[in-house]
């Protein structure tokens, strides 16, 4: 018995360094839309992520102040929080949304389950497609297919509603994201994102420790850059296509509790060591010393979580101003 509480702390070390070194030796870089399709088609077809994540892949909403909640509660009520932060729960059921990035669908089917809308949603992961149609019911009224959020293949002005929740750091070129999201919407439609963002740099530039925490997090998970929340916002306005303002507001706060939380499921649920397999518990292993440099540049302030609500115009800004015609302005709460 004695040997046995020699050998497992030992066994312990070996596997954080052992998920150390692949952390180290073998980043995940950007490379094009193809190194991101590839990552979220191996993370779905294993069923690790979803298995600790569930059906949301992204941060929860903890209250405002945070409070202690069910990792995965916290990811519907995520969705829940976001309906009513951007006005789409007083929207009639019909109501056509494009969820941009939509993962294995989990937002979808809440959107159409909960609220009657018609969602669409789209990744560029073809094994996320899959997966998503698996776990979505016939009678709900959420469809899935694989497009690139660079480039829809939708006409323009074909959603009332235009939803995205943490795809933004995959894109390598914010302005065309916001284009493309804004384009698709119909004259007074909504978008609403939710997105990890860095702090504005041109204000406060990164320092020397922060270049290599932000350097880490983007090479880790596939991520080419992460934007401002202040200038997304004013890509956004600048597609020429908003009515008023941006809104904006900063969740940080709200969902920080995540990034530990999705750490101690492994813990706490130590049955997916069965069921993975030591091939599954390295590869979660490796996420550790991410997971831990998000809490770290969240909390620091090097990173923030933004929210985005904008209206589409129904004519484009340019040519109002030349025409004269004016657009009423638009405010939203911050909370």
């Amino acid at each position: 018995m004695s040997n046995l509480f020699v050998i497992t702390p030992g066994l312990i070390l070996l596997a954080i360094l052992l998920g150390l070194a692949l952390y180290l030796l073998f980043p995940r870089k950007y490379q094009s839309a193809d190194s991101v399709a590839n990552s979220y088609d191996d993370w779905t077809n294993d069923g690790i992520l979803e298995f600790y994540w569930g059906e949301h892949i992204h941060l929860g909403h903890y209250g405002s102040p945070p409070q202690r909640k069910d990792f995965l509660k916290a990811k519907e009520d995520f969705v829940h929080e976001m309906v009513r932060w951007g006005r789409l729960n007083n929207l009639p059921a019909g109501t056509t949304v494009l969820d941009v990035g939509c993962g294995i669908g989990g937002s979808s089917r809440i959107l159409a389950r909960d609220y009657g809308f018609a969602v669409t949603g789209v990744t560029i992961s073809p094994e996320q497609v899959k997966r998503a149609q698996e776990l979505t019911p016939p009678d709900l009224t959420a469809q899935f297919q694989v497009d690139d959020a660079l480039a829809l293949s939708f006409p323009d002005g074909s959603f009332d509603v235009v939803w995205s929740i943490e795809a933004g750091p995959h894109m390598p070129d914010k302005a065309q994201y916001a284009r493309e999201m804004m384009r698709v919407l119909k004259p007074g439609g909504i978008l609403v994102v939710a997105d990890w963002n860095q702090r504005d740099d041109r204000q406060k530039p990164l320092n020397f420790w922060e270049k290599p925490v932000m350097r880490q997090l983007l090479d880790q998970w596939a991520h080419p850059a992460f934007a401002s929340i202040e200038g997304f916002a004013e890509q956004l306005a600048a597609t020429g296509l908003v009515s008023g303002e941006v809104a904006t507001a900063d969740w940080t706060a709200e969902t920080l509790p995540s990034w530990l939380d999705s750490i101690w499921q492994g813990v706490a649920r130590p049955e997916g060591l069965i069921r993975f397999g030591v091939r599954g518990f390295l590869k979660s292993l490796r996420e550790v010393p991410t997971l831990l440099l998000m809490r770290v540049a969240f909390g620091a302030g090097l990173c923030r979580f933004g929210m985005f609500r904008a209206v589409r115009a129904a004519t484009p800004v340019g040519e109002m101003a030349v025409s004269g015609q004016t657009s009423e302005p638009f405010t939203a709460q911050t909370k």
